[in-house]
């Protein structure tokens, strides 16, 4: 008998950590990111999550490197 694993679950919010990995940056990048400002986040008591859209926004706000 064969189980069934579950593929990779389509997040709303990410902890930092995990948004690190998403963005392929250092989790300090996104400390510092969220504290400039530059990358929004939530506070929930001593919890920070990053919704995947705030992820997404701070993605297309980046400006391409033309030669």
């Amino acid at each position: 008998m064969s189980t069934a694993t579950a593929g990779p679950v389509d997040r709303l919010l990410y902890k930092p950590e995990e948004a690190a990995e998403a963005l392929a940056l250092g989790r300090s990048t996104i400390y510092e990111l969220m504290a400039e400002g530059t990358l929004r986040y939530i506070k929930r008591g001593r919890s920070r999550r990053i919704r995947r859209s705030d992820l997404e926004a701070y993605v297309n706000s980046l400006e391409p490197i033309s030669h």
